[in-house]
């Protein structure tokens, strides 16, 4: 049956004029000049940066902008790590009505090369060397790139090229600039339209090469009015007085959602993360009240947990055993109950507070989280469930770039463990009924793709609905339970339907496995491909005395294999027959970006995997041969995982 929801609308009434970035952070500046808006850490010690601070940035950013011939409709790329000049520039950008392309700081320069062709970007904003080298390796290729501005000098300063400039210089000619016409910025903000095209944020390119999603200042209205200030990103909504750690890539919609939007919107101070190594240090040093992430990071939490434990005393393991098991006791109630403490529950997790939780929420830096959020890819329910145990609910939410990441979310005390939640205010979203695709319509859904008028079409129709490509099914008629990708739905060689990502997920639930792609599309049985999490199988194996060398030998041992097919066989116990898996075989290195295996979001490139590892796939349905070494892993037959009641299909 063919159902539509649409959620109430609470959108405020418009005011004066067009809302954009760039007077969000104006206002701020105006109205609370001295009030730390940011921190980053430089030489040891978290450096405050004001809302005077960061708009006076803003207008020399806009201003040498526009004094190198930046005009309304051009596209600037930013190509950096989390960082104040990040922000600086994309308000800049927006405040002369031109567009920021922002790049994944692991784009390798082929991508970069693409990525400033297909937008034509005129100006590239690079951190480093590293980017600078990136972007100067292909700058014959890109005809309309004329300018390279970089913001760290070191190992960059004696290059001779004519079109880079240190990102110092771009603020002279700002201050230059604004002193010959202060006013600038203000015509600007009187022609902003709302559908000026603010920013191209590109696809992970999954399945081809990547699409620039148009984004308007509607959109981003729209997304700061919902995931902002209706709490659809934390529950309850942010304020000031909130404390954020940025780390993701800015240049994902999440990430620009829970840094720039919710920063420019609610005014919640944002501390950078040094780098993504350092994010564990940097939490507990800074202890947000709010935080946003992807399951790859709380499923890296919650093993880190594990890991501690291996090598703590016994006294402590004791301690730790006896208090996760209530931990158990309270997420599994409180799931049972859309969320929500019980008295029980609450009894539980005080008397387990002193002894155990505040303790081990102050170590992971979750002490003070208030509100959290887990989006981009799914997330399987036993890692909410064991956050929920020690205190720190996680609201699971689902949107995409094309919608501003705004589609549905799990409010607080109306959880639904399994579910992406109920749609979000504003927005309306069904699932057809002959498909199964999730479809939402709101003012947030974008503009199209940068010059790909027929990819247009097919995701946005004549009346304003989005196709996700997510299919998707109704739970009491309220949340919405994501089955998985159109295109990644397996249909097995007997006409089953199956859902490869739920497989993973539990398999991804072990501290042990890293990554997992099961495969079976038009195939008799469903095997996988399993990649190792090598900090926790080479502690795992130190522990054992297990000797090793590389990562291709870790995975090679048989104490190893006999660890994941563990795994595999307790996964296949929690799913039908039809959905188990036969055999495995192990990845034999370490997925990268670079390689083309992982999109800059790291998902798994299906495709990519499928070339690169057909050897392997094809040895577990018998057509490929065994080898003792050299190019193929060994897995020999007797080390398959095949389970005791296995009958032909």
């Amino acid at each position: 049956m063919s159902q539509t929801l649409t959620a109430t609308d609470t959108t405020r009434a418009p005011g004066d004029g067009v809302e954009t970035l760039a007077s969000r952070v104006r206002r701020f500046a105006e109205q609370d000049p001295y009030r730390v808006c940011m921190r980053e850490k430089r030489f040891g010690i978290w450096q405050d940066i004001t809302w005077a601070d960061y708009w006076d940035k803003v207008e020399l950013v806009a201003h040498g902008l526009y004094a190198l011939g930046v005009r309304p409709g051009d596209r600037v790329g930013v190509h950096a790590e989390n960082r104040p000049e990040w922000l600086y520039a994309d308000v800049g950008i927006t405040a002369l009505r031109a567009i920021t392309m922002g790049l994944y700081p692991t784009n390798p320069a082929p991508e970069v090369s693409y990525l400033l062709q297909d937008s034509g970007s005129r100006i590239l904003i690079a951190e480093d060397q590293e980017q600078v080298d990136k972007a100067l390796a292909v700058v014959d290729e890109c005809p309309d790139l004329e300018w390279i501005v970089y913001l760290e000098p070191r190992g960059v300063r004696d290059y001779d090229h004519p079109k880079l400039m240190p990102f110092e210089d771009l603020l002279e000619r700002g201050r230059a600039h604004r002193g010959e016409d202060p006013e600038l910025l203000a015509r600007m903000a009187q022609d902003a339209e709302e559908d000026d095209v603010v920013t191209l944020i590109y696809t992970s390119g999954t399945t081809g090469p990547p699409k620039g999603a148009m984004l308007t200042n509607r959109n981003v209205s729209f997304g700061i009015e919902i995931l902002v200030f209706s709490g659809g990103l934390f529950d309850p909504p942010a304020s000031q007085d909130d404390v954020t750690l940025s780390y993701l890539p800015l240049c994902h919609v999440a990430e620009r959602a829970a840094t720039v939007w919710n920063n420019a919107g609610a005014g919640v101070t944002v501390h950078f993360a040094e780098s993504i190594e350092t994010v564990q240090a940097n939490l507990k040093e800074v202890q947000p009240t709010l935080f946003f992430a992807v399951p790859r990071i709380w499923e890296k939490i919650a093993a880190g947990i594990q890991i501690r434990m291996f090598s703590a005393s016994r006294l402590k393991k004791l301690n730790f055993a006896l208090w996760m098991k209530v931990a158990s006791i309270i997420g599994e109630r409180r799931v049972a109950n859309d969320g929500a403490h019980t008295l029980l529950t609450r009894v539980l997790y005080a008397l387990g507070y002193p002894f155990l939780f505040r303790a081990l929420r102050d170590r992971v830096g979750m002490r003070k989280v208030r509100a959290a959020g887990s989006g981009a890819a799914p997330i399987a329910p036993e890692v909410l469930q064991f956050f929920f145990g020690i205190g720190v609910p996680i609201y699971e939410i689902y949107g995409m770039t094309e919608n501003v990441a705004v589609a549905t979310v799990n409010r607080r005390g109306r959880v639904k463990l399994g579910t992406v939640g109920e749609p979000q205010p504003g927005t309306e979203l069904r699932i057809d009924e002959t498909t199964g695709e999730i479809l939402t319509r709101h003012p947030g859904v974008f503009k199209g793709y940068w010059n790909k008028p027929e990819q247009t079409a097919e995701t946005l129709d004549a009346d304003g609905w989005l196709h996700t490509g997510d299919v998707g099914e109704w739970v009491d008629g309220t949340h919405v339970r994501i089955v998985d990708r159109i295109k990644d739905i397996i249909i097995t060689a007997g006409g089953k339907n199956i859902s490869p990502s739920e497989i993973e997920n539990h398999l991804k639930t072990s501290p042990f496995v890293k990554e997992a792609m099961v495969i079976g599309d038009r195939r008799a049985y469903l095997t996988a491909l399993i990649g190792i999490e090598l900090d926790t199988v080479a502690d795992w194996a130190q522990r054992r005395q297990l000797p090793y060398t590389t990562y291709r030998d870790l995975t090679e041992k048989p104490e190893v294999l006999e660890l994941v097919r563990g795994i595999v066989a307790d996964t296949n116990e929690r799913f039908a027959r039809v959905e188990q898996m036969r055999k495995f075989r192990m990845i034999p290195k370490e997925l990268d970006h670079e390689d083309g295996e992982l999109t800059a979001t790291q998902k798994v490139k299906r495709s990519s995997l499928n070339d690169m590892f057909g050897h392997l796939i094809e040895d577990m349905y018998g057509n490929g041969r065994e080898h003792a070494g050299g190019d193929l892993v060994d897995v020999h037959p007797s080390r398959d995982y095949v389970p005791t009641h296995e009958q032909e299909d």
